[in-house]
């Protein structure tokens, strides 16, 4: 009997294996949180002091925009798809708000943007849910198209007195009692409708069912379609909203501000667990890989290494992660 254990093309693997494929198959969150403590301590060890409340106030800061945008590709992701059209689309929204500020005012330029954004979001979702072109080609030509739109509208624009708004200022960088995001106010509540609609509505379910199988979706009585614009129109608004806390944070807006952005939102949603296949993940992990990616950006920085090493950071990071959750979900 015992020949049969070892025989020729079994793979034999021991208890401690099985279990940390399990952790990275249904919990995620566990390994990436004790990976997220090793980058912490790293930190400190690299700059002795530099470990403190001010510090993870000033992480925390940086790391909700990067959160928000990877919730967009978590949702997208879900369904088997992508939005790469993220970055364009915050940058578009932070600078229409800049261009209004010293006219109709701040809140009329954000109600403004919020609608192109969902315009944007709209004309993506029908082209992706009823005329079936592929999200990658979809977002990557709505992108251009956002960009386009939006240098046009900066030519039409030109104001000398324009600017950021105060009050994206004080949302984008301010830290309350000099620890905690005020951007919090923004993301929290973001953050607990997203968990809490993934978990519990009837449209959350529909996002997992469309990513895992779709056919049995559509003979279930799930209209795609219908589900499909919807998610990009809410994938176009989160966007807009991490624009105007991006804009708030570096006080700068361009129509080109946030498209450096796009790839650390895909890794953070792969880093995760979010499968690029559809039908796995959750923003819950999402959350704690824009936490990772952010103090890894941060340990870079410490140790001298320009933005382009980052980029090629991200994206090994992103080839690494998915190579790594397809062969645990395979083998499960």
């Amino acid at each position: 009997m015992s020949g049969l254990a070892d025989a020729p093309g079994t793979r034999r693997s021991g208890p401690t294996a099985a279990v940390l494929r399990g952790l990275f198959r249904d919990r995620p969150i566990i390994p990436l949180l004790i990976l997220l403590a090793i980058l912490v301590v790293l930190s400190e060890l690299v700059r002795p002091g530099i470990v403190s409340p001010e510090w993870i106030g000033v992480e925390l800061r940086a790391a909700v925009p990067l959160a928000i945008l990877a919730g967009c590709q978590t949702l997208t992701m879900l369904t088997g798809g992508i939005d790469l059209s993220v970055g364009a689309v915050a940058s578009m929204a932070g600078f229409v708000v800049a261009t209004l500020v010293s006219g109709p005012g701040t809140p009329a330029g954000i109600g403004v943007a919020l609608a192109a954004a969902a315009l944007a979001g709209l004309v993506t979702g029908i082209g992706v849910g009823v005329f079936r072109v592929h999200p990658l080609i979809m977002t990557l030509g709505m992108s251009l198209v956002v960009l386009g739109l939006a240098n046009v509208w900066q030519l039409q624009m030109v104001q000398t007195n324009s600017g950021v708004a105060p009050e994206l200022r004080w949302l984008g960088s301010e830290l309350a009692f000099g620890v905690l995001p005020i951007s919090l106010l923004v993301f929290v509540p973001l953050a607990a409708l997203i968990l809490l609609g993934l978990r519990r509505a009837g449209y959350g379910r529909l996002l997992y069912a469309i990513g895992d199988n779709p056919i049995a979706a559509r003979l279930s009585g799930a209209r795609a379609w219908q589900v499909l614009i919807v998610l990009y129109v809410i994938s176009a608004l989160m966007a807009a909203v991490a624009g105007f806390l991006v804009t708030g944070l570096t006080n700068v807006a361009s129509v080109s501000l946030v498209d450096t952005s796009v790839l650390p939102s895909v890794a953070a949603a792969v880093i995760g667990g979010t499968s690029i296949m559809g039908g796995r993940g959750g923003f819950g992990g999402t959350i704690v890989g824009a936490l990772i990616l952010t103090v890894v950006s941060s340990l870079l920085s410490s140790l001298g290494y320009p933005e382009a090493v980052r980029q090629v950071l991200f994206g090994a990071i992103i080839v690494g992660v998915a190579a790594a959750y397809t062969r645990v979900t395979s083998e499960s």
